[in-house]
């Protein structure tokens, strides 16, 4: 192990003692789980966007089509 990290896990002994550290793990770990959940429901439901290209060439298209004329 680092120095840094028996230094952080020394500090959190020190800060929440020995008994709050397990319930403080659940916890983090279920926000966790909850955040992942949610983002990947947002990622589900958003709608799958027309991309602007076809719309443009529709566009055209339809103005060619009104664009003819039978010679007067």
């Amino acid at each position: 192990m680092s120095g840094g990290l028996l230094l952080i896990i020394i500090a959190a002994l020190l800060l929440f003692g020995p008994n709050k550290l397990p319930e403080l793990g659940r916890a983090v770990g279920r926000t966790y789980r909850e955040f992942k959940e949610a983002t990947r429901d947002l990622a589900e439901d958003s709608p799958v966007a027309k991309p602007e290209a076809d719309a443009v060439s529709t566009e055209a298209q339809s103005e060619k089509r009104d664009s003819r004329h039978l010679p007067e």
